[in-house]
């Protein structure tokens, strides 16, 4: 994976550094095999062949480092629900490709790489800057995809579009929450395609 640090809380030194890339390749390779929570500081000072000190002259902390990592991921999987997004020609497309789509890229990644889940769902518990951002930003893409709706005449505008927002989100908040979707791999698809098929209803003018 391509990993390029981003500007989070954590991060130090110049904004574009050879060497903070290197740090965040090693750990990724670290998280990947040994898991976030058995990685130290030393494990990646040893690999990449520097001190811990050099290492804290980029990031103030392990967790600034699994920041970066966990910002990259999720970022990479809204990329993927932006592009799909524009293949939808209705605000009902919409909500059926949110949905689907963030809950076929986090079940890829459970499978294809569980100890990188694993930094997302800790990010997650732990209510990280990375998780919170990626939240709010598919908050912000479901409260757009009910504006057109609304827009266009597909969904009902009696009630006030927050309030919309937020009870969707709830009711689809275990598709959406790595910490949740976890336990509910069985049979995704189809309660996903049951659950919209119930917001639509609701959302009938």
């Amino acid at each position: 994976m391509n990993i390029k640090a981003s500007p989070h809380a954590g991060v130090r030194g110049p904004a574009d550094h050879s060497i903070r890339d290197q740090i965040l390749l090693a750990a990724d390779e670290h998280f990947s095999y040994y898991g976030y929570g058995k990685t130290t500081v030393s494990d990646l000072a040893k690999a990449i062949g520097f001190s811990k000190a050099y290492i804290y002259k980029f990031f103030d902390s392990k967790q600034a480092i699994g920041e970066a990592i966990c910002h990259k991921c999720l970022s990479s999987l809204l990329d993927k629900v932006r592009e799909a997004l524009g293949e939808g020609s209705t605000a009902a497309d919409g909500l059926r490709i949110l949905f689907t789509t963030i809950a076929a890229g986090s079940t890829d990644l459970f499978f294809s790489d569980r100890r990188l889940y694993d930094i997302v769902i800790y990010s997650t518990g732990e209510k990280w800057p990375s998780s919170q951002e990626y939240e709010r930003q598919v908050r912000e893409l479901l409260k757009n995809i009910l504006r057109q709706g609304r827009e266009t005449g597909e969904f009902e505008t009696r009630t006030p579009l927050d309030d919309q927002c937020r009870s969707i989100f709830l009711a689809m908040e275990s598709f959406v929450n790595p910490l949740l979707l976890q336990h509910k791999l069985d049979g995704i698809p189809a309660a996903i395609d049951d659950l919209i098929k119930l917001v639509l209803r609701s959302l009938t003018p």
